[in-house]
């Protein structure tokens, strides 16, 4: 009985070490997508999520102030200077975003079977949580100490009203006139 139990125990440490070697042949030298143009993984962007907005949903917090115009005014000038190259203006998609992978949304367009203009339907403790900490391994940078919390709130709150009219003022600031 007991020389069965070791062979048992034996073959499952051999089938522990051919799984693990055989994971690492496949990291070397295996077809993984590495490359910007690569199909993803199976179930790649579902691992990602659920993780990310089990994290997000467990460390937001409130907005220190409310949205108004001067917040709008403020938000997109951060915007214009650190936000609308990957993800575009209103009216504008971004040239960058087609060469990269995940592609960054579009934060001014509709998007979905709703047609929610970019991130409008998350609280602004969601978007605020991505500006300031980044998203690993999706180009998303962190801006904690690249930027104050408060325009990182300025950014949120603009970003959670893309899908209003927006004043002219904070037009012409995303959209400056072409010259």
């Amino acid at each position: 009985m007991g020389q069965n139990r070791g062979r048992v125990c034996l073959g499952i440490v051999v089938i522990v070490v051919v799984l693990v070697l055989g994971f690492f042949l496949y990291l070397k030298f295996g077809p993984l997508p590495v490359a910007v143009a690569d199909s993803p993984l199976p179930f790649e962007r579902q691992m990602v999520k659920i993780p990310l907005r089990a994290r997000i949903g467990r460390q937001m917090q409130p907005p220190p102030f409310l949205a108004g115009e001067d917040v709008f005014e403020s938000g997109a000038q951060i915007y214009r200077e650190q936000c609308y190259f990957c993800h575009g203006t209103p009216g504008h998609d971004s040239e960058y975003a087609k060469r990269m992978y995940p592609a960054p949304p579009q934060l001014w367009k509709k998007h979905g079977p709703r047609g929610v203009v970019g991130v409008s339907d998350d609280d602004p403790g969601f978007s605020y949580w991505i500006v300031a900490n980044g998203i690993r391994l999706s180009g998303m940078p962190s801006f904690k100490g690249a930027l104050s919390e408060t325009e990182m709130w300025q950014v949120s709150l603009l970003l959670k009203n893309a899908d209003k009219d927006l004043s002219d003022p904070v037009k012409a600031i995303l959209n400056p006139p072409v010259r």
